[in-house]
């Protein structure tokens, strides 16, 4: 999923901040470091994976504060990229990962083979990863949103980082993205530029609207930033099972993904209220946007933005208890 020039530098402080705040105990780095409540059998603890973009870091807090204050555990959460997250898992460095995009990869080696993870059912949202340009861009030229006509605006695209090409904007180098074979692939006058995180990334598409200038950008629905800057999606080759296999050939859109959690076994099997809870944990993608927004644009810490939507969605929850 969601890949820096000093203008990038404080929104990515920002974004970090936003993390070490997640829950009273604090986020940590997991590529340096195991959590201590991780794997503590017996305790009523709980160690969560986030990701870093928001919508991940809203199912964290969420869950972080129901778990503390309904059913009395004390919760740690630990930041870590998206692949080596399932290392962790695997090794009992973290219990479950609340939002996955989809790893055929390590489900087939942990999941299927080792079994140290076990599937943990649907998140209820549904992620999908394209390329979208403002919609005052698209209203002003409607061609723009099929992927053959991107070549006629690469000049209004280019921007100082592009060499030359138009932009086609990503985030972080981490997060799951065939942008530059389908740039190769599909032959365009494009050169993928990283903001350097979503929090950059954001920062630079708001500067854009705000400049009402032209813009490509890799971008992921569910996502908040919709709600601010309305984006329409470019119209990539379709989709079909097995086109994007071979990630030196892909030359076709991103699916559509029924967003996944995951919790390492031996947790699952004897998580007790806890395990229970997770895999009972499911909502919608209004409900998490709702729950963004709060953090990235309210500025509320993730645990009052949790407490406030669990105040007012206790019709929501309380099946996740039972």
């Amino acid at each position: 999923m969601p890949r820096t020039t000093p203008r990038h530098a404080l929104a990515a402080l920002a974004a970090a901040t936003s993390l070490a705040v997640l829950t009273g105990c604090g986020a940590a780095d997991m590529t340096r470091q195991s959590s201590p409540y991780a794997d503590a059998r017996g305790a009523k603890t709980v160690t969560l994976s986030v990701q870093s973009w928001v919508g991940a870091q809203a199912n964290t807090a969420v869950a972080s504060y129901l778990l503390e204050h309904e059913l009395g555990y004390r919760v740690d959460t630990v930041q870590v990229d998206e692949v080596p997250a399932w290392d962790a898992l695997s090794q009992g460095r973290v219990d479950a990962i609340l939002e996955d995009w989809g790893h055929p990869e390590q489900e087939k080696r942990y999941v299927e083979g080792k079994k140290t993870i076990t599937s943990g059912g649907e998140l209820g949202v549904t992620g999908h990863i394209g390329w979208f340009v403002p919609t005052y861009f698209a209203e002003a030229h409607p061609d723009v949103t099929d992927w053959k006509n991107l070549g006629k605006y690469a000049d209004q695209l280019r921007t100082p980082e592009s060499r030359g090409k138009g932009q086609l904007m990503d985030g972080s180098p981490s997060y799951v993205t065939n942008d530059k074979a389908l740039v190769k692939n599909l032959g365009l006058d494009l050169e993928v530029v990283f903001a350097g995180s979503e929090a950059a990334q954001i920062t630079q598409i708001k500067q854009f609207a705000k400049e009402h200038k032209p813009f490509l950008t890799y971008w992921y629905e569910p996502q908040w930033l919709f709600e601010r800057v309305p984006m329409t999606e470019v119209k990539l080759p379709e989709y079909t099972e097995g086109c994007a296999d071979d990630p030196q050939k892909v030359a076709c859109a991103y699916p559509h993904t029924p967003l996944k959690k995951y919790l390492n076994t031996r947790f699952a099997d004897t998580g007790g209220e806890a395990a229970s809870f997770l895999k009972k944990f499911h909502w919608t993608k209004a409900q998490q946007n709702e729950v963004s927004l709060m953090i990235a644009e309210e500025k509320l810490s993730p645990q009052q933005a949790a407490k406030k939507w669990a105040d007012r969605n206790e019709q929501v929850w309380k099946p996740w208890l039972q």
